[in-house]
């Protein structure tokens, strides 16, 4: 079997790695992939969200399957353009990929299919915006409602802060025609969990729980990333909620989205919010998350091939999947400035030594092959990945393997997995 996957980040060279394991799988090909993916698959000078240039690739050398990471691909219409040429993908198609692609749309499916969420306005027009927030109290969250990498989505503590929010996603366009629209929402108390299921539009089968972490800086401080850290499982995820979950938020918009003519498969990503063991949904991905795939796919220790094509093909009531009760975490190593602006080019070094830690594996994400050297080339660099006999000893093998990794001005959280030993993961 001929493998083609579609992205370049860390989820990307995870996929690789673990369908690189399947004894189906002939070759693998990555477009456009990185320094780290290069090793393990033949990368094409085809950027992600070249629907045309892939689907017209795909079919002449004839892949028998596609797996797309990332978002925007997803809400461009890929899966539909490839299942039009008769070739099996793996995704969303583009009316239901719609979940991720729109806010509002996501908000007003959860509100008609009584899915828990926080309260929400949607505007358009910016004057109408600020009177509505004029009048509401604070804290609130503002929303681009397009796709703006992971980082739309402004926390506001002050009405000034709120307003300036208003501002710089409708006035100052600063994540363009995705801020066309917003999402004005409470704020919801608690602790965030990421809660990944795929599906094949009737049958839900859900991973291992996970937390995400999103903000740059420790303690969560500072502006929202793509994610700069995770681990699985999330002990907030209680066996309660993580049944609860499955009940009131996956099942409801499995079956709410095929009521609305959008039958969804692929992966369902409900990034949820739980206080006091509720959970609220604040937002759903179309895709597997970055950096949770890297933990995830860690732990999984069936072959991940037969339940993607079991999606694809409406068979997933067949599958089961064996899961490692050892925790994963994932710590990410970016370029000094991220999430703002960042050079790229800085020399990797570590890497060799790194790869000689038993039970961990160093997940490329923003790197690229120059002179013979691997550097770096976005602002996620590397997602350093480590299985622990308890998540205390995860932990410490991720950061020692991150220990060995530098390059000029390399940056990590240094509390990644602080909060599963508070909820009591103590080994």
């Amino acid at each position: 079997m001929k493998v083609l996957v579609i992205g370049s980040g860390g989820r990307e060279h995870t996929l690789v790695w673990k369908i690189a394991q399947s004894p189906a799988v002939k070759k693998i090909f990555c477009a456009p992939g990185n320094a780290g993916i290069a090793q393990q698959a033949e990368c094409l000078p085809i950027q992600a969200d070249d629907v045309k240039s892939l689907t017209a690739w795909a079919e002449r050398d004839r892949i028998d399957l596609t797996v797309v990471g990332p978002e925007a691909p997803l809400t461009m219409g890929m899966v539909d353009a490839f299942e039009a040429r008769g070739l099996r993908i793996f995704g969303p198609s583009q009316k239901a990929a719609e979940i991720e692609g729109s806010k509002a749309f996501a908000k007003d499916l959860m509100k008609k299919y009584g899915i828990p969420s926080g309260e929400f306005q949607i505007f358009r027009d910016f004057e109408a915006a600020v009177r509505y927030v004029q009048k509401k109290p604070v804290p609130l969250v503002v929303k681009a409602d397009g796709l703006a990498a992971g980082k739309g989505v402004i926390i506001c503590h002050t009405s000034e802060e709120t307003l300036a929010a208003l501002d710089l996603i409708m006035v100052k366009k600063a994540f363009g025609a995705a801020g066309r629209q917003v999402v004005i929402e409470e704020f919801l108390h608690g602790e965030e969990a990421s809660f990944l299921a795929f599906t094949d539009g009737e049958t839900i089968l859900p991973l291992p729980s996970c937390q995400d972490h999103k903000p740059i800086f420790d303690n969560d401080q500072g502006p929202n990333t793509g994610g700069m850290g995770a681990y699985s499982p999330a002990p907030v995820v209680t066996e309660k909620v993580h049944l609860e979950v499955i009940e009131k938020v996956l099942v409801p918009t499995v079956q709410g989205m095929a009521e609305e003519g959008r039958k969804y498969r692929g992966v369902l990503y409900a990034g949820l919010m739980i206080q006091d063991g509720q959970a609220k949904v604040l937002e759903f991905n179309a895709r597997m998350g970055d950096p949770e795939t890297q933990p995830l796919l860690m732990r999984m220790k069936s072959d991940l091939v037969p339940v993607l094509e079991a999606t694809i093909e409406g068979h997933l009531s067949n599958q089961k999947v064996a899961w490692e009760d050892r925790p994963a975490v994932c710590v990410v190593m970016a370029s000094a400035g991220y999430p703002g602006s960042y050079e790229k080019g800085k020399v990797i070094s570590g890497l060799g030594e790194a790869a000689k830690v038993p039970d961990a594996f160093v997940f490329h994400a923003g790197t690229a092959l120059k002179d013979g050297k691997i550097v770096t080339s976005g602002g996620r660099v590397l997602g350093v990945t480590a299985l622990g006999q308890g998540i205390r000893d995860a932990i410490g093998r991720a950061y020692e393997v991150a220990g060995k990794i530098s390059w000029e001005g390399a940056y990590y959280r240094k509390d990644i997995g602080q909060k599963a030993l508070k909820q009591g993961m103590k080994k």
